[in-house]
């Protein structure tokens, strides 16, 4: 949700009176506002966040965000990290009945989702797909995440923790594969095996064929 979204109070109940009845209540303050005013209600939880459990502050209401749900109320649940050291999160979901800390749970939880999709796009070409019509653009983009799979059930079995990629000046500290360096290893196996079977003059110098692929590799 955004940091100034306009929220209100959940409409009043019909009077009875003539005229057409209100669709929203009083206006309340922005949710930035609201996480920085009020002081008792917060609850310390444990979230999974990207595979790890971490220590947060959740406060949640219920809202009606109009310009967005004019229909329904919406939870505001408002993420907060203890040591201050991050911003306050703003997450909304139409199930009223939904945990707080599970709300901050399925966001975090977006950031491979969204990954997944621009390694699709970006890296097999799933954002250009050859065929238009009928089914043929669900089945491209069916095959390009069934390859995304492919790929990776073949380079965690072969290389595990091994590090594949080079080290790069500004990540020193890389310590797990990006789906770029899995299918980059995979090009240089592929590779080195067709190259090495056409040389018709023996084998070719380890070094300049291990440098060429790899170079070759990152930039396909």
């Amino acid at each position: 949700m955004r940091r100034d979204a306009a929220v209100y109070e959940p409409p009043p109940t019909r009077t009875g009176r003539r005229g057409r009845p209100r669709k929203k209540g009083a206006r309340l303050p922005t949710p930035a506002q609201i996480a920085a005013q009020t002081k008792v209600g917060w609850r310390r939880v444990s979230v999974e966040v990207r595979g790890k459990t971490v220590q947060r502050l959740v406060l949640s209401r219920q809202v009606l965000w109009y310009a967005v749900c004019p229909d329904c109320l919406v939870q505001l649940v408002i993420v907060r990290d203890p040591d201050g050291r991050e911003r306050d999160d703003f997450f909304f979901i139409t199930d009223l009945d939904a945990a707080p800390e599970q709300v901050a749970g399925f966001y975090a939880g977006r950031w491979s989702i969204e990954d997944t999709f621009r390694n699709t796009k970006q890296l097999l070409g799933g954002q250009d797909p050859q065929t238009w019509k009928a089914k043929g653009p669900a089945r491209a983009a069916a095959l390009s995440l069934w390859l995304l799979t492919a790929v990776w059930l073949w380079d965690i079995p072969v290389h595990g923790t091994q590090h594949t990629w080079p080290v790069l000046p500004w990540y020193p500290g890389k310590a797990t594969p990006s789906f770029a360096d899995a299918l980059a290893a995979l090009r240089r196996t592929l590779w080195r095996q067709r190259i090495t079977s056409a040389s018709s003059q023996g084998p070719l110098p380890a070094k300049i064929v291990d440098t060429l692929i790899g170079a070759l590799a990152r930039a396909a």
